[in-house]
């Protein structure tokens, strides 16, 4: 059970969250979190030392939670091919993302590139363990037969990962979702070809 403080913390970093993802670290001030969570600024330094420690603590809880929301997804899989399915179809609606405001990864890193470096290895943190998970549920396709020893894992790994961010940006950018629906039926195709 969570202290008091605890949950008011909690309650900061969720409220934050879509700020933060919507207009990146260098968009938000302190006077936007206070006015989403109504609280004083003597509270919210009481939890955090000052915006750098509080934007370090949003993302690191966005990062957390969408990796969380998509792993649950995809562990709904009973087999390599539906695991992988279920990675693609988090992603069919760019436009009503988990959090506000498109994808958290993609958005953090590109803020991150050059100007947060320490953010920047969090959200690259992120994106290996992905792919690296990804290119694992692939393998174990082959070991088990679901797929043939033509498919290179770390390849499609990262070109379905690669593809779908991108995709994400373009689609947010357009105002629609049916190019990514599109996208992702393109990558299932391609993946088919390869099932045993």
């Amino acid at each position: 059970m969570l202290t008091k403080s605890e949950r008011t913390k909690q309650f900061i970093l969720e409220t934050a969250a879509p700020l933060y993802n919507e207009k990146g670290i260098s968009g938000v001030n302190i006077d936007d979190v206070l006015a989403a969570t109504k609280l004083t600024k003597g509270c919210l330094y009481g939890h955090f030392e000052n915006k750098d420690d509080l934007s370090a603590q949003v993302i690191d809880q966005m990062l957390k939670k969408v990796t969380e929301k998509m792993s649950m997804a995809v562990s709904k899989g009973k087999t390599a091919k539906a695991k992988v399915f279920a990675f693609m179809d988090f992603y069919k609606n760019p436009i009503e993302t988990y959090i506000s405001g498109g994808c958290p990864i993609f958005n953090t890193a590109v803020e991150a590139d050059d100007n947060y470096p320490a953010i920047k290895e969090k959200v690259a943190a992120t994106f290996r363990a992905g792919q690296d998970g990804l290119t694992n549920i692939l393998k174990a396709g082959i070991e088990n037969g679901e797929f043939s020893r033509d498919l290179d894992p770390a390849v499609f790994a990262f070109k379905m990962v690669a593809a779908i961010e991108g995709g994400i940006i373009m689609c947010r950018t357009m105002n629609t979702i049916k190019p990514m629906q599109s996208l992702i039926k393109s990558l299932k195709v391609e993946l088919d070809q390869y099932s045993n």
